[in-house]
């Protein structure tokens, strides 16, 4: 009996030093942190470097190509691509797909031509895990968070983020 006792006291032990080893799940970025964006590789291969959002206001929305919620969603994140050339802000969407292939064949699919890259472990440890999709992060060009918008939106509210666009009296 006490051979018993102590293999399961063994078990515990080990159980909690396992645990105490993994490291916690970084939680979601809230508004007001700051955040500084790692290296970006896109999927069309083009890559951007550690601090070059620095200074520049971004829009980063996560989907994946399976999501009915993004599928709805994207168009209206394309209408704000198309808008946001030249007036100042970033537009970063992140495919949270397994397979890169689906988010390519997805993105041709739609005729999309804002810039994806997929999700990465640098990405998580800047912004944290999501727990919903879509989200979009929005990022003021101080580095602060604005905004961080779970679930699906509306097409206006989608397109009302171009306030962010530098310059912008209502951004602030």
């Amino acid at each position: 009996m006490w051979k018993s006792r102590f293999a399961a006291l063994l078990a515990g032990v080990g159980l909690v030093a396992s645990v105490a080893v993994v490291p916690l799940a970084q939680a979601a970025v809230k508004v007001g942190d700051s955040v500084e964006l790692p290296e970006i590789q896109f999927m069309d291969g083009k890559t951007l470097p550690k601090g070059h959002f620095k200074g520049k206001p971004v829009i980063i929305a996560y989907w994946a190509s399976w999501c009915p919620y993004c599928s709805r969603q994207n168009p209206y994140v394309q209408k704000l691509w198309e808008q946001s050339q030249g007036r100042g802000l970033e537009i970063l969407t992140v495919s949270i797909d397994r397979v890169e292939g689906d988010a390519v064949d997805y993105v041709h699919k739609h005729g999309y031509t804002f810039p994806v890259a997929m999700e990465t472990e640098a990405l998580r440890e800047a912004l944290g895990k999501r727990k919903v999709i879509p989200t979009i992060f929005v990022i003021k060009a101080d580095g602060r968070i604005a905004e961080v918008i779970p679930g699906e939106m509306f097409e206006e509210d989608v397109l009302d983020l171009i306030k962010y666009a530098s310059g912008s009296a209502k951004a602030n």
